[in-house]
């Protein structure tokens, strides 16, 4: 009976291994048809907060009216934006964070009149960063973003040695960047520099799985090419579910945590579920594909 699912399971997996590969690709050119049209409208691939475009962010401890707030300063400052930082379980209000490119002192001033109280560090806090230095910031996390792809590229090219599977794995590396990309920007979600970390992380977390899955199909030859790539899924998936489990407790349960952690958190979970679909049906259908071409078994 075991025998005869197996069979059953390698022959559907045979037939349609190739149609399955359609679904990433499909989500792939989705993404970056609209990171096109998000780049287009914005001039860039991103929306970056203070810290990486310049400007002021004020935190606000505790509950305010920010509905308010946000209409009283876009009078003055129209490129004001309001975040709450809440409590998933309870839904208070633990802070406010406002932004903008304005001057610290000018928009602090507007602040406490709007309130009808002084800030200070017990009630908030308040970060400037010049415009020069942010930009040349954000070049610097841009370029350390790209140097670290082209070195993971440089490494998988000198594990394999072939062509076809290290593209693969490098293929599959870019989806998991992309596709949380545009749904952070879809989202409207400002990235700081712990968001473009998040990213960068996100390399390691992808090409792990892609490896272990390209070194079982190619370099172990002790069962055929299916079991091969069904006990690598085992070990994947666990790998893949463990990081989850400790990143989305993280982001939907614990509270008072900061935005920028959150940013992390969030960016990990969309680019480790991206991980799931471009190694086991991208990932897993090119080395299949190749393996068959190759006579590998």
């Amino acid at each position: 009976m075991e025998q005869e699912s197996e069979t059953k399971s390698k022959d559907w997996y045979d037939r349609y291994y190739k149609t399955l590969l359609i679904i990433p690709l499909l989500i792939l050119i989705f993404c970056l048809a609209y990171l096109g049209f998000f780049y287009s409208q914005h001039n860039d691939f991103i929306l970056k907060d203070s810290s990486l475009a310049g400007g002021t962010a004020i935190t606000l401890n505790g509950e305010i009216n920010s509905e308010n707030i946000e209409s009283s300063l876009k009078t003055k400052f129209s490129d004001i934006t309001i975040r709450k930082l809440t409590d998933i379980r309870t839904g208070k209000t633990l802070a406010t964070i406002i932004e903008t490119s304005a001057d610290s002192e000018e928009v602090k001033s507007e602040l406490e009149d709007l309130l009808g109280y002084s800030l200070t560090e017990e009630n908030s806090s308040i970060e400037f960063t010049g415009s020069s230095l942010s930009q040349s910031f954000y070049k610097q996390l841009i370029l350390a973003l790209i140097i670290s792809f082209i070195l993971m590229s440089c490494v998988v090219f000198i594990l394999f040695r072939t062509f076809i599977p290290s593209i693969a794995v490098i293929f599959a590396a870019f989806s998991d960047i992309v596709m949380p990309l545009a749904v952070v920007d879809y989202l409207g979600i400002k990235l700081s520099a712990a968001g473009i970390s998040a990213f960068l992380m996100l390399i390691g977390y992808s090409v792990d799985t892609d490896i272990l899955l390209t070194t079982r199909a190619l370099k172990n030859r002790e069962s055929t090419l299916n079991k091969r790539i069904f006990r690598a899924f085992k070990t994947g998936i666990l790998m893949t579910g463990t990081a989850l489990l400790a990143v989305l407790p993280a982001f939907f349960v614990v509270s008072g945590i900061p935005d920028s952690f959150r940013q992390i958190f969030f960016i990990l979970s969309i680019g480790l579920f991206a991980d799931i679909i471009n190694t086991w049906l991208t990932n897993a259908g090119i080395i299949k594909w190749y393996c068959d071409k190759k006579g590998i078994k």
